[in-house]
């Protein structure tokens, strides 16, 4: 019997396959850790055939786990980490490193870019800002200083569309990166015009067609199978980007409720939902994502701010860099452990955090290579856990920031991500949002939703809207009302944080250029 269902999240730092039964449950977990290199001049890239066999070796690890794996198996769904560049030759074999969406080399294409009018009508069709992350920068940057290493490429794929050419020797990628890159979010394909507009007409032969994992599939091939100890033949759908398929799984597709979602990652997502193309919000400052979903006529409406936990695994980092100096027994996890303590003894809003860490600077929802963190308020007073606090706070600042980006707050936010664990993280987040917090007790959100594409696909629900009722709605939490004191506090901290964030602009342009150049 075909009972099981496997989603692969190929994340930035971790590879994931996770197998599910066909209601939903989640069965086994095989994780392999994820490496990429940090580079001079902004570059971050990653091995692209070690991505792959990590790869396999989860789908190997989930079949030391679970009897008769091969023979259960009804399909496998592939999503993982967004933006960036995977180069292959004719004969499907890398061409350079991946170059993530961390890397910041197009940062300084991406700002002149957007001075011209060219941009406002890129964006106006598909819906997305223009930042250094995205595909379309990082060709335009390739075209212009490496035309060499574009003219032994025939296919630019994203992290996802690599494996699953891997594993069924298809060249394609999927509505929702395709369409935020170069299309029009409103026909779901590409549009000629935006690859124009951005001056890449010579390099459109490199864009892999689009496959929509929503409705259709292709075949693991022979040499796969003999890869992986899987099935000649087993389906294998494209899922899409790992933010639309984790915003599924945690419970952004609300048919009733106008529902958000936060993912509390490395980066940070804040998600709303339309529910035709006309419902579709753009900013006038040309930031964010419009994503297709797999549900017909459904988007995902999104602003995401680079980094969101490495704000805290930085500072977490920086601390058992120091007193690891003193104490061999002290471990980072000990750090972590001790969070929500720290916090509890922090008054809130006691002084403000920026959570510009990231080396690519921010592109939610205001995009600049060259944003930094900092603290504001500093005095002799404060000790360690006001600064636990007020960076926790800054993440919730940047995510009620990025949602009014997007138009009007919605009635209840789904949190997901390992931080979405903590008590004190999510009243925080609720009481600056002003809304009703639910977290989902799917560990593995973003496997889900891309097997939650693959089970309607396959015909085991009628609709993605039966798919969740087993999925979804039973691992939602009663949702946690807002801390109306400390939401009165948080809406003037908040005030101050957009206040400072436009005040200092000036000042990382001025400290960029007094280094020899942008911080990108």
């Amino acid at each position: 019997m075909k009972d099981i269902i496997i989603g692969i999240d190929a994340g930035t730092s971790v590879i994931k396959s996770v197998a599910f039964s066909l209601s939903g449950e989640q069965l086994a977990v095989s994780a392999v850790p994820n490496h990429y290199q940090i580079l001079d001049g902004g570059a971050v890239e990653q091995d692209m055939q070690q991505t792959w066999l990590s790869t396999l070796e989860t789908l190997k690890g989930l079949i030391e786990q679970i009897r008769d794996l091969p023979e259960r198996l009804a399909a496998i769904s592939i999503t993982g980490q967004g933006d960036g560049t995977w180069l292959i030759d004719k004969d499907g074999n890398s061409v350079c490193p991946a170059w993530l969406w961390l890397d910041s080399r197009a940062g300084s294409l991406v700002e002149q870019f957007s001075q011209v009018d060219d941009d406002k009508k890129r964006y106006e069709i598909t819906g997305t800002g223009f930042n250094a992350c995205q595909q379309g920068a990082q060709l335009l940057f390739l075209n212009q200083h490496h035309a060499e290493i574009l003219e032994q490429s025939a296919t630019a794929f994203h992290c996802k569309d690599w494996l699953y050419f891997q594993l069924t020797a298809v060249r394609a990628t999927d509505p929702s990166e395709g369409c935020f890159t170069f299309g029009d979010f409103r026909t779901r394909q590409y549009s000629d015009e935006v690859i124009n507009l951005l001056g890449l007409e010579a390099v459109r032969s490199l864009l892999p067609p689009i496959v929509d994992g929503a409705t259709e599939s292709h075949r693991l091939t022979s040499s796969a199978a003999k890869l992986t100890g899987l099935l000649e033949g087993t389906p294998i759908v494209l899922g899409y980007v790992d933010i639309v398929c984790t915003a599924l799984g945690a419970g952004l597709y609300d048919p009733v409720n106008e529902t958000g979602c936060t993912i509390v990652g490395s980066t940070g997502v804040h998600i709303g939902m339309a529910r035709s193309a006309a419902d579709v919000t753009l900013n006038n400052k040309r930031t964010g994502y419009t994503m297709t979903m797999p549900v017909p006529g459904h988007y995902a409406i999104l602003q995401s701010n680079m980094a969101s936990t490495l704000n805290i695994d930085w500072l977490i980092d920086m601390v058992a860099d120091v007193v690891g100096e003193y104490s061999e027994g002290t471990k980072r996890d000990d750090l972590i452990a001790r969070l929500d303590e720290w916090m509890n003894q922090a008054q809130p809003a006691n002084i403000l955090y920026q959570p510009y860490i990231s080396e690519a600077g921010e592109r939610g929802p205001f995009i600049d290579s060259n944003a930094r963190a900092g603290f504001i308020g500093l005095s002799a007073k404060h000790r360690f856990p006001d600064l636990v606090r007020s960076v926790v706070e800054g993440l919730a600042f940047a995510s009620r920031d990025c949602y009014l980006a997007m138009g009007e707050l919605p009635d209840q936010v789904c949190l997901t991500g390992g931080a979405a664990r903590s008590d004190v993280l999510r009243s925080i987040f609720g009481s600056v949002l002003g809304v009703a917090i639910k977290t989902s007790d799917r560990k593995e959100a973003g496997a889900a939703g891309a097997a939650m594409m693959a089970a309607v696909n396959l015909g085991f629900y009628e609709s993605m809207d039966t798919c969740i009722d087993s999925w979804v709605r039973p691992y939602l939490g009663k949702a946690e009302p807002v801390n109306q004191s400390l939401h009165r506090t948080y809406q003037k901290a908040f005030t101050n944080y957009v206040s400072a964030r436009l005040a200092v602009a000036p000042v990382w342009k001025s400290m960029a250029n007094d280094v020899g150049g942008e911080h990108a």
